[in-house]
């Protein structure tokens, strides 16, 4: 483990005794965060029965509209608001560890969620996961608890970045933009599953670029994290990973559905800012992994794509069903909900494939599936 971070793992059914009085839930998105798609061509092309016809509706379109179909241009949102999310989270520490609980919402490139709350009187911290473009990679950077005098200034600054097509050539800016998030104090900088290949270029590729950004923007980062929706074996990697570096862990649950974050820290902390200063002055971390994310891993897969793909008839309209949680950019460059293009009548094989994957996710199939599923062993292991 990094010199200064305590982890620790909560058994099924034990009591964990910790002496501390606050936790801290980091990295959660809500229906403000704009979840890319262009994972879809990779994956699709490598099931069997999906594949020719997943060609095939590609090629249509290109024929329809005279143009290829851009998953870059197209995203869902979670189907949960800030207020719902941070109230579920706070819940949950209080009730599993019994503490008071500090929420850190982190939609992607986005700070509305944090703002709204702050809105409504909630002491939040601002923050946002950053999408930081790196030669042929990209990374994600939790950025935490930005000013509120000048969050909107600095998120603006962050996200042009992003957007600027000419990104991945100019480093000096980017340097420059960690160098000013370095200089506010009660920032927190996590760069977020480190080791994911999430752009799809391969693992190597993947990993030669993380040396170079490390290399390069290390001295800016406060922290590693622990993801909670990554395997255990890969989040012990990123834990040897932070020692090498001389780097904290914090957690990362990154939830996107209705289930609360499967980790989270601990602190004697009273505010997110004094949490910040143990982290970045102390270097000292704990973070905690609960019972439920040691239950299998693609079975919780399954029930968050559930819980994304569900009806939801209580929220207001516009947001019940997943087409009209599902946007693409038109020949104008307009967004479009799935459920505009399709005029209310989802195609046949849509409906089946949302019926089988609401299935795999309700709970009651959980104790056929697991006898099927092999169970990881969550054990610290040499690190």
């Amino acid at each position: 483990m990094s010199h200064n971070t305590t982890l620790s793992i909560v058994k099924p059914g034990s009591v964990f005794r910790h002496g501390l009085r606050t936790g801290v839930s980091l990295h959660c998105h809500t229906k403000f965060s704009r979840e890319v798609l262009d994972f879809i061509p990779h994956y699709a092309a490598k099931i069997p029965l999906v594949a020719g016809r997943f060609a095939r509706l590609c090629q249509r379109y290109e024929a329809r509209h005279g143009r290829p179909l851009d998953f870059t241009q197209a995203w869902w949102t979670p189907p949960v608001t800030p207020r719902v999310l941070h109230n579920a989270e706070v819940r949950h520490m209080e009730a599993t560890l019994g503490v008071r609980g500090i929420v850190s919402i982190t939609d992607h490139d986005e700070i509305e969620a944090c703002c709204g709350l702050r809105a409504m009187g909630e002491d939040v911290p601002i923050s946002t996961e950053w999408t930081v473009p790196f030669g042929v990679a990209y990374f994600h950077v939790g950025v935490h608890n930005l000013p509120p005098d000048h969050a909107r200034a600095i998120a603006e600054e962050l996200f042009a970045f992003t957007k600027d097509p000419e990104a991945r050539a100019r480093p000096d800016v980017l340097e420059e933009l960690f160098s000013m998030l370095n200089a506010l104090p009660g920032v927190l900088v996590v760069l977020n599953h480190p080791l994911w290949d999430i752009e799809n270029i391969g693992q190597a590729q993947h990993m030669t670029a993380l040396k170079d950004f490390l290399d390069r923007y290390r001295r800016w980062l406060h922290a590693l994290e622990i993801n909670g929706f990554r395997s255990w074996r890969e989040n012990l990697d990123v834990a040897r990973l932070a020692r090498e570096l001389e780097l904290p862990l914090v957690s990362g649950g990154d939830r996107h559905g209705l289930s609360p974050n499967t980790v989270v820290n601990l602190t004697d902390a009273e505010t997110f800012e004094a949490m910040v200063e143990e982290l970045r002055v102390m270097r000292r971390s704990h973070v905690v992994v609960l019972p439920t994310y040691q239950e299998n891993m693609v079975l919780r897969v399954f029930e968050a794509a559930a819980q994304i793909l569900d009806d939801y008839p209580d929220y207001p309209e516009g947001q019940r069903h997943w087409t009209e949680r599902l946007f693409f950019l038109d020949a104008q460059g307009q967004p479009q909900s799935l459920r505009q293009c399709w005029s209310d009548h989802s195609p046949l094989w849509a409906r089946m494939a949302t019926w089988v994957f609401r299935q795999l996710g309700r709970r009651h199939w959980r104790p056929a599936l697991e006898r099927v599923l092999p169970k990881p062993q969550f054990e610290l292991g040499e690190l």
